[in-house]
């Protein structure tokens, strides 16, 4: 059994995207699943802060806690079944290089969340999606530990109660549950590939694929999105700031009426989903910059740290943004990111 670190005035900048300038009172990485077993006995879960991969949160102060830093590593493959595969993830992993090493065995359903930030752990906290399709989708069940409680859980994907960019883990399981490990049901072969989403078939013509595999599709999302993505590397961001929004038909039919360009996209027969990203265009935001922050100049949608932006100075910003797509549309945005501090 190693004994868990915990360090004092731990620096934060560098272990979440945005890079913002914040220290943590005590920080502790957790390496092995015994060092969540030490937490539990001597810590209260409203004394501890859950961080994973960094790329969704924005500290609007450090946060006065613990800091649990998800390190956990290793992936295996639990089973192999006619058309299925079972593969496990630690929670620590990046999600991207997970991803890569899903396709390297020839496995498919993840193919469309190339190069999202962040770790294994966060994608079914957050329910990360992109290009049509999300990750609930593929989540055979999970492995957390109940800081209340000091035990190990395993979820189904119904205990996990899925919905758009959100799930338990963000709702009534917030702070309570340290995701450890992730399993993951691919198909070996007769792929469900999905084509139709964003720029994808355009960039697989665009290579002359007309019969992608797998592979193909990762490399298709991944030009797409550096493209139109900063480098949290080069700039700080933590992708799309807000939600696309949902809206009832009845709404969005008045609201065509004085924007007849508006895109849009069916969710149901009550419901449609409208970009962000357009609302945000529409209202003058991209490019923009006040200070150390701005809306991205290829996606106004995403927020950046121009390099010295406090946590502050980009809430404020996002709030301002948020106004002004209300005053225009009457559509309340809602943030993607966790906001910490206050």
């Amino acid at each position: 059994m190693t004994t868990m670190e915990v360090r004092t005035r731990e620096s934060l900048q560098h272990k979440h995207t945005f890079g913002v300038a914040c220290t943590a009172p005590a920080y502790a990485p957790i390496r092995s699943k015994e060092h969540l077993d030490t937490v539990g006995r001597v810590f209260e879960p409203h004394e501890v802060f859950i961080l994973g991969g960094g790329s969704n949160v924005l500290f609007l102060s450090a946060p006065r806690k613990l800091v649990l830093h998800n390190q956990l590593r290793g992936y295996r493959i639990d089973e192999e079944d006619g058309n299925t595969a079972i593969v496990a993830a630690a929670g620590g992993e990046n999600w991207h290089q997970f991803v890569r090493w899903t396709l390297e065995q020839g496995y498919g359903g993840l193919e469309n969340l190339s190069l999202i930030p962040g770790s294994v752990g966060a994608a079914p906290m957050q329910n990360i999606g992109a290009y049509g399709v999300e990750v609930s989708q593929v989540i055979y069940d999970l492995e957390a530990y109940d800081l209340v409680r000091g035990e190990w859980r395993r979820f189904t994907p119904e205990e996990c109660t899925f919905d758009y960019r959100n799930s338990f883990f963000k709702q009534g399981g917030k702070g309570r549950f340290f995701i450890t490990e992730v399993r993951f049901r691919l198909t070996i072969f007769n792929h469900n590939l999905n084509t139709s989403y964003g720029a994808i078939s355009k960039e697989l013509s665009q290579r002359g694929i007309t019969d992608p595999d797998p592979e193909d599709i990762s490399e298709a999302v991944m030009t797409i999105r550096r493209h139109k993505l900063p480098d949290p590397a080069e700039l700080g961001n933590a992708g799309s700031f807000f939600k696309n929004p949902i809206i009832k038909r009845a709404q969005f039919s008045r609201l065509r009426k004085t924007f007849p360009d508006m895109v849009h996209y069916p969710v149901s027969p009550k419901y449609v989903k409208i970009p962000a990203g357009w609302l945000i265009e529409q209202c003058g935001w991209r490019g923009q910059r006040r200070g150390w922050v701005g809306s991205y100049s290829k996606q106004s949608l995403v927020l950046v740290n121009y390099g010295q932006a406090t946590g502050r100075d980009i809430w404020a910003f996002a709030q301002a943004v948020k106004r002004s797509v209300f005053e225009k549309f009457g559509i309340t945005l809602e943030e993607e990111v966790n906001v910490v501090g206050g």
